[in-house]
């Protein structure tokens, strides 16, 4: 949003009282899949991991090797491989040829749960980073697979040395003595490493096909920090809003299939799908004595649907507003979700029908409108005019797909809007590991809201290029500025960077600095950070990396700046950026819960007051072998 309209829409909204909430989450006591509580930032995830690992193994978590080794555990149980469609980092189109790999970690988990090698390998980067530190891990290019290695001190590994962590094959080596983990430059020396390793940790290597391993017989090239971390999962709910989750394919009735990934169609169910993989069965990982047995649609994909139905009969509808004037209202949305896609019935079974045109059910507006709705997914530097309604729907979803975020522009005033009943409906592909699961017996939730929204410059090019104002992208120097939505107040900024490294990574220091007034002064958020090459390796690299920084305000009022320079002349080919903002939960939120008990739908639903932040008191009975249904949050 330019400064003048920002100070525009500040005036519409200061003193009205507005309402929602910020950040709601929830998990149970699910001894697997707890929910998104238990792993939406790198503090949580990091303790959920490190207390599974003990609890399954035995091994405490106070040290290099056993840390790596519990991500790595969790990763298996919680990310499958498959095919995502995918970003349209490009603006290419989603069957151009421009770049469409997620490398981002956050929205890898949340929005797909899955993805091939090469996609989970560099998204593991940015948790790797956070749990060790830059220039701790590497992507590996070995024959017909890309697999991860990560560098360990301490103990057997004395200064440090590099150790084989292969989630996508489910595979970790051991020296035949069983002291130390082994890294991909020791068994392409030795084959055989793989096949006399100590299996005693109980851990198989190849634990999905046996003959995975294989690929080690050749080390390519190498890639350093080939991935990153964005800002965590946020969902702002607005009073009108609720948002509900499907861990399972089918929506509401069963039949309702919207995705955004491959379509396998097994057994008749069309979208991504994995049949060996450790996902949904992880009780069997752990001191398996075989590789994962195939199961056809083992794992799947789940679904986040986003309703809203904004009050335009008082000031409600504000808390979404970015603009507005006599003539138009436009509201925004974001979410750590991406828009899905039902494929037209003609390409219904093609593999990659998500793409083709007259896609439905992604975003579909109802009401009686009779006005101009456009939408941007640019933060309003494009606009393209919403298809006509059907049977008073109209069906944005071609427009829409494959975003996490739009703003919608209404040529009507609110006034006008308050008459329409209208009523905007995202349906998002996500993770099914990442909704809280309802087990046996009594379950125990814990409640957390964090009274926060985001808004982001990026993942793609096209939203970032609105808030450069010096520089540009594939250039050495480019900056950004950023302001949070109706007058809010930054409490956070997080930042990344891809740049041109060259092959070998040529000498240069890397930086992130930003500002809160205006670019007078500037403080780090990674400062003087070098790709740095760690030997052994092979004699090929990959001539890109990518680089991170974030930082915590005390609430401070927009704008914010984030400056990208490095000292080597080197091209920042793509950069990103967030900010956090202060959100007040002045909204009651309900929270259902619901499962298939014996094949009827049963619900169990808790009201927290407005303003909660935090609470561990409610707790239901999901009776036997409960089947988790959906879980909803409806801000009032």
């Amino acid at each position: 949003m330019n400064r003048a309209l920002f100070l525009l829409c500040a005036t519409l909204w200061a003193g009205c009282a507005l309402a929602g909430v910020g950040d709601p989450q929830t998990k149970t006591d699910h001894p697997w899949y707890p929910g998104e509580l238990s792993c939406s930032t790198f503090e949580r995830l990091f303790k959920t991991q490190n207390d599974l690992y003990t609890r399954v193994t035995g091994r405490k978590t106070d040290n290099d090797e056993d840390k790596a080794l519990a991500a790595w555990y969790w990763r298996n149980l919680n990310y499958t491989h498959c095919i995502m469609a995918g970003e349209d980092i490009d603006g290419g189109g989603w069957q151009g040829n421009g770049d469409k790999l997620v490398r981002d970690f956050w929205s890898g988990l949340f929005s797909c749960g899955f993805g091939l090698c090469f996609d989970t390998h560099h998204q593991f980067s940015g948790e790797i980073w956070h749990l060790f530190g830059p220039n701790r891990c590497r992507t590996t290019c070995v024959s017909g697979h890309t697999s991860f290695e990560v560098y360990l001190k301490g103990g057997a590994y004395g200064s440090g040395a590099w150790a084989l962590l292969d989630h996508d094959i489910s595979t970790v080596v051991f020296k035949p003595d069983g002291s130390r983990l082994v890294g991909l430059m020791d068994i392409l020396a030795d084959q055989s490493l793989v096949q006399k390793g100590n299996r005693g940790r109980g851990w198989l290597p190849g634990g999905l096909y046996p003959d995975d391993p294989k690929a080690y017989c050749q080390v390519k090239n190498v890639g350093y920090q080939t991935g990153y971390a964005a800002v965590p999962p946020i969902v702002n709910l607005r009073a009108g809003e609720t948002l509900r989750r499907y861990p399972f394919p089918g929506l509401e009735d069963g039949k309702t299939f919207a995705y955004w990934g491959i379509n396998f169609n097994t057994k008749g169910v069309p979208g991504p799908e994995r049949p060996r993989t450790w996902v949904n069965q992880p009780e069997k990982m752990f001191g398996a004595k075989r590789e994962a047995p195939c199961i056809a649609g083992m794992a799947r994909y789940g679904n986040a649907v986003y309703t809203y139905k904004p009050d335009f009969s008082g000031a409600g509808y504000k808390e979404a507003v970015v603009s507005e004037d006599d003539k138009q209202v436009t509201l925004e949305w974001y979410s750590p979700y991406v828009i899905a896609a039902m494929p037209p019935a003609e390409s219904a079974t093609e593999k990659w029908g998500v793409f083709k045109e007259n896609c439905a059910g992604g975003l579909v507006i109802r009401g009686q409108l009779e006005c101009l709705v456009e939408i941007s997914t640019d933060q309003g530097a494009n606009w393209k005019p919403a298809p006509a309604a059907v049977n008073g729907a109209m069906d944005l979803t071609d427009l829409a797909k494959g975003h996490r975020q739009y703003w919608l522009r209404f040529s009507a005033k609110a006034r006008t809007l308050a008459k329409s009943g209208l009523s905007i409906v995202t349906v998002c592909q996500c993770a099914q590991s990442v909704v809280p699961h309802v087990k046996d017996g009594v379950n125990h939730v814990a409640y957390e809201a964090s009274n926060q929204g985001f808004v982001s410059a990026g993942p793609n090019k096209d939203q970032t290029k609105p808030h450069i104002i010096a520089g540009e992208m594939n250039s050495p120097a480019v900056t950004l500025q950023l302001e949070a939505p109706r007058h809010a107040r930054v409490t956070g900024v997080y930042a990344s960077a891809h740049a041109a490294c060259s092959a070998p990574p040529k000498p240069a220091d890397y930086n992130i600095d930003y500002s809160i007034d205006t670019g007078a002064t500037w403080q780090p958020l990674l400062h003087n950070y070098q790709v740095k090459q760690i030997p052994p390796e092979p004699k090929d690299w990959w001539s890109q990396a990518f680089m991170m920084g974030e930082t915590n305000l005390n609430p401070v009022a927009s704008p914010v700046q984030i400056r990208y320079s490095n000292t080597g002349n080197r091209t920042f080919m793509r950069v990103e950026a967030q900010l956090v903002y202060d959100v007040t939960n002045s909204s009651p939120l309900q929270v259902t819960y619901a499962w298939k008990e014996s094949g009827a739908v049963k619900t169990a639903s808790h009201v927290y007051p407005a303003n909660t932040k935090q609470d561990s008191g409610w707790s239901f009975s999901a009776g036997t072998a409960p089947e988790t249904f959906y879980v909803e949050y409806a801000a009032q």
